[in-house]
């Protein structure tokens, strides 16, 4: 494995791990687009060798200081990228020039050299990309999320106006002739999205005004309380399935190794000491497979629903079981019906957590004894072993 293929192991690696989630646009996305970027100016300008290599380290170490958080990140991924190469044997010389490479993807910083250029230009690729402004909304959700700044929809894209006019610029023949083109394609889109908000701007006050007035706040909030909720749900049953699934295959080893190596000895009278643990072993991790497969087992249901149970509120239209042998007709109507219904569609939404929670507290409670059973018999079995070979012994 060459250097590029080792700083691409290592730095994925370390973002995959280490980098926060906060960091929606700083990530291994961004470095992957970078590194990219700097594959095709090398190739574009000519560069090659230890040159070529250096810019490529670089790439992948650029951003790797926010792993330790936003401030100075640069001098971080320096320290990073120094610690790695020394390990790796480089020269010194080597070392230095990557980390220019860097310090050179700083935001105020203007390259001097080539090799700072087409760095330079490669940190930017993405003002010439078709999904721009995709990007900069991952970009304005990080500096949000990490409490740098906040903008507003008018706000950023202001920024981003000013960003491309006034404060970005190629510095490579390639770069210039090439990406200018399509980044001043981006710039035409943020110009017409200015002028639509700037159009929209006297009757979005009044409208956001009236919105104010009503409790919309609140429904946000129900909704965020809902998501969340329903999400740690899936996320805690899909916790307790993997367990059950360890316990299965754990268990389904033990019996197999016992059936295939210990019983077949239990016919010989000098194994007849092993008879008692052997069967401890199996029944334990039996008795453990089966609360294992309870827990996991689905509960089927009727899969009907009548138009009374609808008018009447009483039918939970979120969980399938209750509608999965339905004609499509009648479905759509009763959520149709639900809708329109405020009280009716919380309603439904707090009994569609509630059972979910139940089900979690009967998938819990099985799992539970199944561990139960599973660390009791595992002991006893050691123990029982441990007796059977003494009494042998002595």
């Amino acid at each position: 494995m060459n250097l590029i293929e080792q700083s691409e192991d290592f730095v994925s690696n370390l973002l995959k791990d280490k980098l926060s989630n906060l960091y929606s646009y700083h990530n291994f996305n961004h470095t992957f687009t970078v590194v990219n970027a700097v594959k095709e100016l090398c190739k574009k300008e000519d560069v090659e060798g230890d040159d070529k290599e250096a810019l490529l380290v670089a790439a992948w170490f650029h951003d790797t200081g926010y792993v330790q958080g936003y401030e100075n990140h640069e001098a971080k991924s320096i320290k990073i990228a120094e610690d790695f190469l020394k390990e790796k044997g480089k020269s010194e010389e080597f070392i230095k020039l990557v980390s220019s490479l860097i310090l050179a993807t700083a935001k105020e910083y203007v390259p001097k050299t080539h090799l700072e250029k087409i760095i330079k230009d490669a940190d930017y690729a993405h003002l010439m990309g078709t999904e721009y402004t995709t990007t900069c909304e991952l970009l304005r959700l990080e500096l949000k999320n990490t409490g740098i700044v906040s903008f507003s929809n008018a706000e950023w894209t202001k920024e981003n106006l000013n960003f491309l006019l006034n404060k970005h610029r190629f510095y490579t023949d390639y770069a210039l002739r090439k990406w200018q083109p399509l980044k001043e394609k981006n710039l035409l889109v943020i110009q017409k999205k200015i002028n639509k908000q700037e159009v929209k701007a006297a009757a979005a006050i009044e409208e956001e005004n009236k919105k104010k007035d009503k409790a919309e706040k609140p429904d946000r909030g129900i909704d965020t309380l809902f998501r969340v909720t329903l999400g740690n749900h899936t996320r805690l049953s899909g916790i307790a399935d993997s367990k059950a699934n360890i316990l299965l295959s754990v268990n389904a080893i033990i019996i197999s190794i016992a059936l295939s190596s210990i019983i077949p000895k239990l016919d010989s009278p000098k194994n007849a000491h092993l008879v008692v643990p052997t069967f401890i072993m199996l029944m334990s991790s039996v008795i453990t497979i089966i609360f294992a497969i309870l827990s996991t087992r689905p509960k089927v249901t009727s899969g009907f629903f009548t138009r009374d149970d609808v008018e009447a509120k009483k039918v939970n239209l979120m969980f399938f079981g209750n509608f999965y042998k339905m004609p499509l007709e009648d479905y759509d109507w009763a959520m149709n019906e639900m809708m329109k219904d405020r009280d009716y569609l919380y309603s439904t939404m707090i009994k569609d957590l509630y059972y979910l929670g139940l089900v979690l507290q009967r998938k819990y409670n099985l799992l539970r004894i199944a561990y139960n059973f599973f660390m009791v018999g595992i002991i006893i079995t050691v123990i029982s072993f441990v007796i059977a070979f003494k009494g042998i012994t002595i």
